[in-house]
């Protein structure tokens, strides 16, 4: 059923609908938690001013490290959910009314055609999602790449600073984003969010109705 359909016919949509499963949740919170662990004690072990605040170098970037590592771990371990599978499958999925939505000014956009997820969301997530696997790559070589030439260990050096700073940059337009709608907020920490919001910026997304959220 979709969001916008008042199965009473008596009016607009009311209550809540379900948008998030655990799994889909907790790879989200445990990914964004590891994340920050990562960008924290990258700016302790590259800014001077910071370094010499915190100190304790070595175990920064061990802590550095394993985060880095475990990177993936959330993604995989939430694989297991066939809800999260689906929705990794509609993040994984551009139609053609995805690229006019990219190619239309802010607020001209018309979220008729949008779905579960809109593009802006979709390229965040495939950003996200390649950025993790180029860090862990680029890292593993930085220290454990004695094999390696110096050369390949110097690019990829390069590419994971230069790639930290774009995924600073793109953390913080999440938050941003996030910060300006709470019911997208209120979905990410509960599994739930008001129909009525479904309707209006979600109106292609089939869902079904779900309880109000207990906090």
């Amino acid at each position: 059923m979709r969001p916008s359909e008042d199965p009473a016919g008596d009016g607009p949509a009311v209550g809540f609908v379900r948008r998030f499963g655990l799994a889909t949740r907790w790879a989200h919170w445990s990914t964004a938690a590891l994340t920050a662990v990562c960008l924290a004690t990258a700016a302790v072990l590259y800014l001077g001013p910071l370094a010499t605040l915190v100190g304790r170098r070595q175990l920064v970037a061990t802590v550095h490290l394993y985060a880095g590592l475990a990177l993936p771990v959330p993604m995989l371990a939430a694989a297991l959910s066939a809800a999260y599978r689906r929705d990794v499958a509609a993040l994984d999925r551009f139609t053609p009314a995805d690229w006019r939505w990219l190619r239309t000014r802010p607020r001209r956009r018309q979220p008729a055609a949008v779905g579960k997820f809109n593009a802006g969301q979709k390229l965040y997530a495939a950003f996200v999602a390649g950025a993790v696997l180029v860090m862990l790559g680029t890292g593993v070589i930085m220290q454990f790449g004695g094999a390696f030439a110096v050369t390949y260990r110097t690019g990829a050096t390069f590419v994971h600073d230069l790639l930290a700073l774009g995924l600073f940059a793109g953390v913080c337009g999440h938050l941003w984003m996030a910060s300006r709608d709470p019911a997208a907020r209120l979905g990410m920490r509960t599994g739930v969010v008001p129909r009525a919001w479904a309707l209006r910026e979600h109106p292609a997304w089939r869902t079904e109705p779900d309880p109000p959220p207990t906090e």
